[in-house]
């Protein structure tokens, strides 16, 4: 029996247009509608848009507020409201349950997902059958469209996906291991394989290699040699081989953790980009804490107005590998206080690198023990209030001065409003 990964995408890897539009009583293929961040603003960002809006407007993921055709009375403008949608996708992830064990699905992104059915058939019935289901179960209580791809491994699946399942009617396509010199190899562009971005296409077109086929001939050694292991992977790629089994998951240690904002206006104060900078490292460190990591190397880019004529500046520090709050807010104020040129602040980046797993508690002949325990026990404490009542339940006075940027994100999920 054929090993069955189906992946799913919602309409069309639109799902928030489709989770807006169902919210409305529209039909999602049939609407006119967008999904649009900061729509108050010409550079207001298209997050989703229907199908109708890119057939009839070139509308799509990436479109800008100013290139909207506001003149057709049609068109619906809505806020993303990412606690809705997350809430709809966990309603889909209890509709897969019924069919798959929670550890054969794998959820590749919030709109789309990798199932392993090939042990539900007995109860089930066929692939066909299952996927089937699948699509009816959650256009009936949730009416929203599936797209499926099928295939003996995640990758084959995601390609039929991508490059056929979402151009039929029924929204099915399969591939399987022998189709693949008419499937894979009949890819023209790279980059419409999923794992070849445009800078990796250009780096084959540079050898000579343009479409699927071509890169299926090329000797994997010769990849290898230009591309390292990457290039090896691609090779293997290219005849459909991929030996993930999603029940085993491997979670590596990240290699570093960060964050990043674009402010509403360019701070002129330095005072004001310091309670910025102390809240996005608290956050940072919390996550540290919770992944039982410590940092030693820091890392602060602060990026100028617009109207500077500065670009800004990006500066790393050693420390002593710590997860602390406490210790790294002074380590990140030094450094923004030693290289800030006293420009106008509009971006602000912090991250933290050289991650090792914590060990044990690390002083120094100098450090107090019992104060340094005690702050590591507030910290962890303030880590599980938070965890569980939200970032904003505990939070420092300097939240609350102008600049603060800490209570407003709170409630936002992905960067956008809740």
């Amino acid at each position: 029996m054929h090993r069955a990964v189906i992946f799913y995408a919602l309409i069309l890897n639109r799902f928030f247009a489709s989770v807006e539009c169902v919210k409305r009583r529209l039909n999602p293929l049939e609407a006119y509608l967008v999904v649009m961040s900061n729509a108050d603003r010409a550079g207001g960002l298209v997050l989703a848009a229907t199908p109708k809006m890119k057939q009839v407007h070139h509308i799509k993921t990436g479109s800008r507020m100013y290139e909207l055709p506001t003149w057709d009375k049609r068109i619906i403008i809505a806020p993303p409201r990412m606690k809705l949608y997350l809430k709809v996708n966990a309603m889909i992830q209890a509709i897969f349950r019924r069919y798959v064990p929670a550890e054969f699905i794998h959820v590749y992104s919030i709109d789309e997902c990798f199932l392993d059915i090939t042990g539900s058939h007995l109860l089930f019935g066929s692939t066909e059958e299952i996927v089937r289901k699948i699509q009816r179960d959650i256009l009936e209580e949730l009416r929203l469209y599936v797209t499926v791809g099928i295939g003996d491994n995640p990758l084959l699946a995601k390609l039929a996906l991508d490059n056929v399942a979402k151009n039929r009617d029924d929204g099915i396509a399969e591939w399987r291991y022998e189709d693949v010199p008419e499937t894979i190899w009949k890819i023209r562009h790279l980059d419409d394989v999923c794992g070849i971005g445009r800078r990796t296409a250009v780096r084959l077109q540079k050898m000579g290699i343009f479409n699927m086929y071509q890169l299926s001939q090329t000797p994997p050694q010769l990849l290898k040699n230009a591309m390292g292991v990457v290039g090896e992977q691609l090779y293997y790629h290219s005849h459909g081989i991929d030996y993930s089994l999603l029940n085993e998951k491997y979670v590596p240690i990240s290699k570093s953790y960060g964050k990043s904002q674009i402010l509403e206006k360019d701070y002129h104060v330095p005072a004001e980009v310091e309670i910025v900078i102390r809240e996005m490292v608290e956050e940072v460190a919390m996550r540290l804490r919770q992944n039982h990591v410590d940092t030693a190397v820091i890392h602060l880019s602060i990026g100028y107005s617009k109207y500077s004529i500065k670009k800004g500046f990006s500066h790393q520090a050693k420390i002593p590998p710590t997860s602390s709050s406490h210790a790294l807010i002074p380590y990140f104020l030094q450094l923004f206080r030693r290289y800030d040129e006293r420009e106008p602040v509009r971006s602000i980046a912090i991250s933290c690198g050289k991650i090792t797993l914590k060990t044990g508690l690390q002083l120094n002949l100098f450090e107090d023990a019992t104060r340094t325990l005690n702050h590591e026990q507030l910290e962890i404490t303030v880590d599980k209030i938070r965890t569980r009542y939200g970032f904003k339940s505990l939070m420092h006075a300097s939240s609350l001065l102008n600049g603060a940027t800490g209570l407003k994100r709170s409630e936002m999920v992905g960067g956008h409003k809740g």
